[in-house]
């Protein structure tokens, strides 16, 4: 039985971890941080699945992989959801693109951008709506904008549940995980922490910005995210409200909560969620619906997202260690691609 030892416990090692234990490979996974820890960036994240509302500022590498990874989602989750029991949700609804009226010449430019950067076929799937179109795809939105785009094909997913379902899945397949254990190097063939030595005939880094000191070029984006609960709103997919100096997004998760975010900023600080972002976010999600002006805020995160300067990731093998890293913003969305090429390598 081969066996591989995967440092970093987030979104790219618990799928790869997943994915050759059920290939029959013996699995030991490390991670600095607890197993039900919240902090790092596969859980600051409103998991969408975009990659169309994600091509007007991200490229043609990063597009590709997302429409792989979209296949492979709609593959792997009913997959997971055996494996471990659990359920997992995810849809493919689309993205809804919406403006105020003062905002509009954003959203057209929003939508002029993204078509000039598809092929032909692909642009069918940018349709602009009007106001009875938002109603009919978000009733709770109807009155509200005079017009919106339907990006037709995008998901969503669950990553609280997903990350859970995972953690149980790879119990069930008893592969072997040491959580609260930093790793220190890795080397052909091994993984060092401070407890000792990992033997194992293929070693994986995704550490994320854990990796930093060896991985030259890999910085910290920091990210924040409000998660709120609201009955008084249902959406059925996510919705990206355009401004000239941010793009808000508000991802529905079951049981009438949202995932809400907009800022990105170029720090690697690791403190808790800004004032000036709790408002920002809050201004722009009571101008979306008044009925969230009355929502309860269930959680607020910050954390640092991997990114290289190109915002590509990176699958490579490095002095015989593989590194997946540098997923940027676009974990969710490009994930299981590089994950997929990772193990029918190694297979």
């Amino acid at each position: 039985m081969p066996h591989v030892a995967i440092a970093g416990a987030g979104l790219a090692g618990r799928l790869i971890a997943w994915r050759l234990a059920r290939a029959g490979w013996r699995v030991s996974l490390f991670d600095r941080g607890a197993r039900d820890d919240r902090r790092s960036a596969s859980h600051v994240a409103a998991a969408m699945l975009s990659p169309l509302a994600e091509r007007v500022s991200s490229d043609g590498v990063v597009f590709d992989l997302a429409q792989r990874a979209m296949a492979l989602w709609s593959t792997w989750v009913p997959e997971l959801q055996q494996d471990s029991g659990h359920e997992v949700y995810h849809r493919r609804e689309g993205t809804l693109v919406v403006a105020h009226p003062a905002d509009r010449g954003t959203l057209e430019h929003f939508a002029q951008v993204l078509r000039q950067k598809l092929e032909p076929p692909q642009q069918d799937l940018v349709r602009t709506v009007d106001r009875p179109g938002v109603a009919a795809l978000e009733p709770s939105l109807a009155g509200r904008f005079e017009q919106g785009l339907h990006l037709v094909g995008d998901g969503q997913l669950a990553n609280d549940e997903l990350l859970a379902a995972l953690t149980v899945a790879l119990d069930r397949f008893r592969s072997e995980w040491h959580d609260g254990c930093e790793v220190t190097s890795l080397t052909p063939g091994a993984l060092h922490t401070a407890e000792g030595r990992c033997d194992a005939d293929v070693v994986v880094d995704t550490r994320g910005i854990g990796a930093k000191a060896a991985l030259p070029g890999l910085r910290g984006v920091r990210g924040e995210v409000l998660t709120v609960e609201c009955p008084g709103v249902d959406l059925r997919r996510p919705v990206r409200l355009m401004h000239p100096r941010y793009q808000m997004y508000i991802a529905p998760r079951p049981r009438h909560r949202f995932v809400v975010g907009a800022t990105e900023l170029e720090s690697e600080d690791r403190g808790p969620t800004t004032v000036r972002s709790v408002l920002e976010l809050g201004s722009a999600l009571y101008s979306l619906h008044p009925a969230f002006g009355e929502a309860r805020i269930v959680h607020m995160a910050a954390s640092l997202r991997p990114a290289f300067d190109d915002h590509r990731p990176v699958l490579r093998s490095t002095r015989g260690v593989w590194e997946l890293n540098g997923l940027y913003r676009h974990g969710y969305l490009c994930a299981p691609a590089l994950v997929d090429d990772l193990v029918r390598t190694l297979s």
